[in-house]
């Protein structure tokens, strides 16, 4: 009962958290970083086994599907220079300088112990960057960009995180004729994998009809192709990405809106959950840690904690305003022409990407997945969440008055598609009922025609429609929902009508909701 209770309580306290979080704008990775702390100060302890080669499956897999499966390819080639320089070049360097700066302040601590640290606190988390700048408005390039190095800069990471476990346990070094096979394998097998994957997962998805099997099978495949990742020796974040990334471009996988909306709904619920689980696990995990550690060695940790945290921020922002430099140079020598209006790279830019690689669920899982008999677990484990808090609550509480200091303008590529889409469909749907001469068609030519006029003639905001009877739908369906409820309550109706009936109110209301 007392891992059941526990659970319990996590989540009552995530509750709690996200609703200060929005009353006080704040991202809610930074107050569930603080009470994972506060838990680990406490004076008391809860055992909460959890099997440490489980972590990374459990907490990673759900929240990289989630993020590679909205991912928009043809955004990440035309930034995949910047991604996959933040991704393998600024993550490597962050590895490399924790690496050293561990060994250095600790000579006893095998050096691949050391590049495991260094794996472990240099990927930068999606989801607490995203939570940070949810009400900022960024250039569409900056915000592409750190939405998609944590694609892969997750699967660089657990790639080497993963060789230096394997190092660990048999007592040696990590050599390139180690690292050149299992790269390589890792990179081509995981591809080809999760290609084969999605198109065999695709063609059950569509058979699928009622939304909680659905939701169901969504998750035993998103477990199953990780379980079937580590199984072959391939990567399972690299080929969970790749799964993830088909799968939402298939057309035999695409979902109806029946299925879709609830789908949605559960795995937004379901990263958030684990997101709270993994940072208050942290704290019952370091709890019996530091009450256990004597106290010149809670002085050594906060020290390596303290120099590991500076070099993980130093390290990301002299590389990204290295690179925005550079990448300012060589478009103004070439010449070439820039995307959507988009504006050239420059300090700004630069500075906004590195203070926005905030740590975060990765950080956190792969620590905790660490075996409890890896060499110098405790200070590791202090090192990791000592990194998570610094930057969650340093870069995250500052990044949103950054970037509204520094006034970044830039013409919104994003607005002028949604305008550009609305007309199409529109244009689509009179093409359909054009030669419809009944009441309805003509009620329906009208509304189109009205939509895509706005959208035509919008020139601020994105052009989104909104019918001059929206306010008397509103109202109508308001007075519709009253009085069904009436229905119900005197016994003029069951439960099984009221359902229906209620089912088909909130769909329209769904309808008028999103016309605003």
């Amino acid at each position: 009962m007392i891992v059941f209770e526990t659970i319990l309580a996590m989540l009552a306290v995530g509750v709690l958290m996200l609703g200060l979080a929005r009353r006080w704008h704040l991202p809610y990775p930074v107050l569930l970083a603080l009470v994972g702390i506060a838990i680990a100060l406490a004076p008391f302890h809860v055992k909460f086994p959890i099997e440490p080669s489980l972590v990374l499956a459990l907490f990673v897999a759900p929240v990289l599907l989630d993020a590679a499966y909205d991912t928009s390819l043809r955004d990440l080639k035309r930034n995949w220079g910047a991604v996959v320089s933040l991704a393998l070049i600024a993550v490597g360097l962050t590895t490399a300088a924790v690496t050293l700066v561990v060994h250095w302040l600790v000579p006893t601590i095998p050096w691949a112990a050391a590049i495991a640290i260094g794996a472990i606190v240099a990927p930068p988390d999606a989801v607490a960057a995203t939570t940070v700048l949810r009400d900022v408005k960024l250039p569409h390039r900056v915000a592409v960009i750190l939405r998609n190095e944590a694609l892969l800069n997750d699967a660089s990471t657990l790639l080497i995180y993963r060789l230096a476990l394997a190092a660990v346990a048999s007592g040696g070094g990590v050599g390139a004729e180690v690292i050149a096979p299992a790269f390589l394998l890792s990179l081509v097998g995981s591809v080809v994998a999760g290609l084969v994957l999605a198109f065999a997962v695709g063609s059950i998805t569509r058979r699928i009809e009622d939304a909680p099997s659905s939701i169901i099978f969504q998750f035993v495949s998103t477990f199953g192709v990780w379980v079937a990742a580590e199984w072959l020796g391939m990567s399972p974040i690299l080929t969970i990405v790749i799964y993830a990334m088909t799968l939402a471009r298939l057309p035999s996988a695409y979902q109806t809106a029946r299925l879709r909306i609830p789908s949605f709904a559960v795995w937004e619920t379901a990263v958030v959950v684990l997101n709270i689980l993994a940072f208050l696990l942290i704290g019952l995990e370091l709890g019996p840690v530091i009450a256990a550690a004597p106290a010149d060695e809670l002085g050594r940790w906060t020290i390596v904690g303290a120099a590991v945290l500076a070099g993980v921020i130093g390290v990301r922002l002299v590389w990204t305003l290295a690179a925005a430099f550079w990448s300012r140079w060589q478009i103004k020598r070439s010449g070439a022409p820039r995307i959507d209006g988009t504006t050239l790279p420059d300090w700004r830019t630069g500075l906004i990407v590195g203070w926005a690689g905030t740590r975060g669920i990765v950080t956190i899982a792969t620590a905790l997945a660490l075996p409890a008999d890896f060499p110098e677990r405790g200070m590791l484990l202090f090192c990791a969440f000592a990194v998570t808090l610094g930057t969650l609550v340093i870069q995250g509480l500052t990044l949103r008055p950054l970037v509204m200091a520094l006034h970044l303008e830039e013409a919104d590529p994003v607005e002028r598609e949604i305008r550009q889409a609305r007309i199409a469909t529109a244009e689509a749907g009179l093409a359909i009922v054009a030669g419809d001469t009944t009441p309805s068609g003509a009620i329906l030519r009208e509304e189109l025609a009205f939509e895509r006029r706005v959208a035509q003639e919008a020139s601020e905001g994105d052009g989104r429609p909104t019918p001059p009877g929206k306010a008397l739908r509103a109202k109508a369906l308001a007075a519709r929902r009253t009085r069904l409820l009436e229905l119900r309550r005197d016994g003029t109706i069951g439960d099984d009508a009221f359902h229906v009936v209620e089912e088909e109110l909130d769909l329209a209301d769904l309808a008028v909701a999103t016309r605003t």
